[in-house]
């Protein structure tokens, strides 16, 4: 089945793991801003830059990726994201580490690294346990909050460079982690090559990341934006890792972010380790699927379309009832729905966000003013639309008081839920 639209683009870009050259669409959602650039009160009135949101599929490896528009330095120097403000998230990383540091045996002779450590909402729990730890974080004002908690951070990048550098001064890992940025990674080879570097010969790297099948599945596709420079399927990532003389061994299918991989790699070379039985099993599935066809990937534009057609006559309807309708969080994803859809203040009054790092700015593109949530009591909306809706249980727990009003819950992704 030929892909006319992607035809006619006329892209020149080459795919970021295997170089061949990109010209198959996945979906293009337009234009829009960058997806963590928050307005302050004093930027209203300047121009905020879009830019194209067009994903496209590797006809050779399947890599689902975006273009480079701004570099990393500009996009996560500085970071209005920090992980320890979900509650659901940190269990996650509690769960995680006791999990972990049973299944390795480790101790205070371990050293564990975590790529993208954020503000230490991780390595906290690690350092209870009594494991040595190192995190490398590049947004600074995230990072200071990890030297807050006592946990080293180094406030790089990390890449071959940083590894090589790490290596010199003796600094390897028995325990290499790092979740959610994978797919955060412009140059995906660099990185990779890193950890294989910095990766002791019989130490284990655990990376989590979105699952593209569940995004396909239960069309996620707001969990696509320029932040997030690759999407992966098992299929894929097993070949990025194999190319830098790493091995997957184990994966776990987990909840996270809407349905994510925990893959766990080491050295080709380490005998240790011997290969699961849950790894032939997903790419098994994963070829059930498609994953390794061009038709999934091809059908999966109209099943966006359908969302927003969804999306928009909802809140329409509400308007035209003279229902009052907000939003509750300001998270990456909810800018590329928001944006995507053409949704401004007057289908969305306002949003709410439990960290103060966003209230009292706006989201990007669309403008919705962020409060704290204590203004949800002080207006009593007639509905509550959940952007980040994979911490959907957690946000109707904190906010049950809703109901007293009669106010209900909505969420717009895999398909527009109106709940109680």
């Amino acid at each position: 089945m030929k892909n006319i639209a992607a035809e006619a683009t006329h892209d020149i870009s080459n795919c970021r793991f295997c170089g061949s050259r990109l010209a198959r669409t996945f979906v293009d959602l337009g234009v829009s801003p960058l997806a963590n650039s928050y307005v302050a009160p004093d930027q209203l009135t300047r121009m905020e830059p879009f830019y194209p949101l067009h994903a496209y599929v590797c006809e050779k490896c399947f890599l689902v990726q975006l273009m480079e528009f701004e570099t990393s330095e500009n996009i996560f120097s500085h970071y209005a994201y920090f992980s320890s403000y979900s509650k659901s998230w940190l269990e996650h990383a509690r769960a995680y580490t006791e999990m972990i540091t049973r299944r390795l045996r480790l101790d205070a002779s371990s050293q564990v690294i975590e790529i993208a450590s954020n503000d230490g909402y991780l390595l906290q729990y690690m350092k209870q346990a009594g494991v040595k730890t190192l995190g490398i974080e590049p947004a600074k004002n995230v990072a200071a909050a990890a030297i807050g908690k006592g946990i080293p951070t180094i406030m790089r990048f990390f890449g071959v460079k940083l590894a090589r550098e790490l290596v010199a001064e003796g600094r390897t890992a028995d325990l290499l982690l790092g979740n959610n940025v994978l797919a955060h990674v412009p140059d995906l080879n660099d990185f990779v090559a890193g950890m294989k570097l910095v990766l002791k010969p019989h130490g284990v790297i655990t990376m989590e990341f979105p699952h593209l099948a569940r995004l396909i599945e239960e069309c996620q596709f707001d969990t696509i934006y320029h932040e997030h420079f690759s999407y992966f399927s098992l299929h894929t990532v097993e070949q990025v890792f194999a190319r830098h003389g790493l091995a997957l061994f184990d994966v776990d299918e987990i909840p996270t972010h809407g349905g994510s991989l925990r893959i766990y790699a080491c050295h080709v070379d380490d005998d240790t380790r011997k290969i699961g039985a849950k790894v032939a099993a997903l790419k098994t599935a994963e070829q059930r699927l498609g994953l390794a066809g061009f038709d999934l990937y091809d059908s999966f534009a109209s099943k966006v379309i359908n969302v927003k057609c969804d999306v928009l006559d909802f809140l329409v309807r509400a308007k035209r009832q003279g229902k009052k309708v907000i939003g509750y969080g300001a998270p990456a994803k909810g800018n590329t729905l928001l944006n995507y859809c053409g949704i401004r203040t007057d289908l969305i009054e306002y949003t709410v966000d439990a960290s103060p790092h966003k209230q009292g700015h706006y989201l990007p593109g669309s403008r919705l003013p962020i409060y704290a949530p204590s203004r949800i009591k002080a207006t009593r909306p007639d509905y509550v639309v959940i952007l980040p809706w994979n911490l959907r249980d957690e946000v109707m727990e904190q906010n049950a008081h809703i109901r007293e009003w009669g106010g209900r819950f909505v969420t717009f992704i895999p398909r527009v839920t109106v709940g109680e």
